[in-house]
């Protein structure tokens, strides 16, 4: 009659167990999904440079904006970051070269954001941007445009007097 009872707490046992767990068997793991844990978007494993949080600060009507990222070249050569905001033949081009060993941090450290006339897209919005730096084919990003209600945002507000690269 004892080993009766033994096999039953052990049925009982891994059911419960089972139970319990077999959720996480058949779910992803929210740790393992890679995602930007800040406002801007990321372009990693794309060529020689990594593109950190990248987004566009605009002006209330979208006609203007700046481009604020981070840019690391953890390479011994100096590369070049070739950005196309929009699309088709109103693409707006932008160019930030980096130094070996250096991140850049366009809007941050010292560094000025990159101006975006002509940007046609109104805060809350994306817009596709381009990435590409070296031999890499590129890739194609959602790029958020925001405003600057945050705080941390509003002296990245391009002026209206401002004028500077971009389309």
């Amino acid at each position: 009659m004892n080993s009766r009872r033994l096999i039953a707490s052990i049925a009982v046992g891994a059911a419960l167990a089972l139970g319990t767990t077999g959720c996480s068997m058949i779910s992803p793991q929210a740790t393992t999904i890679q995602y930007s844990a800040a406002e801007g978007v990321n372009v990693h494993n794309d060529g020689p440079l990594d593109v950190r949080n990248a987004f566009i600060v605009a002006n209330e009507d979208g006609s203007t904006g700046n481009f604020v990222a981070a840019i690391v070249n953890q390479t011994d050569e100096s590369h070049t970051l070739r950005i196309e905001l929009g699309e088709g033949s109103g693409a707006i081009p932008l160019t930030v070269r980096v130094p070996a060993k250096t991140t850049i941090s366009l809007g941050a450290e010292g560094e000025d954001p990159i101006l975006v006339e002509n940007l046609d897209t109104l805060p809350g919005a994306d817009i596709p941007g381009y990435f590409q730096s070296g031999d890499a084919e590129g890739s194609l990003i959602p790029v958020p445009v925001l405003d600057g209600e945050l705080p941390y945002l509003a002296p990245l507000v391009p002026s209206p007097a401002a004028s500077g690269i971009g389309g």
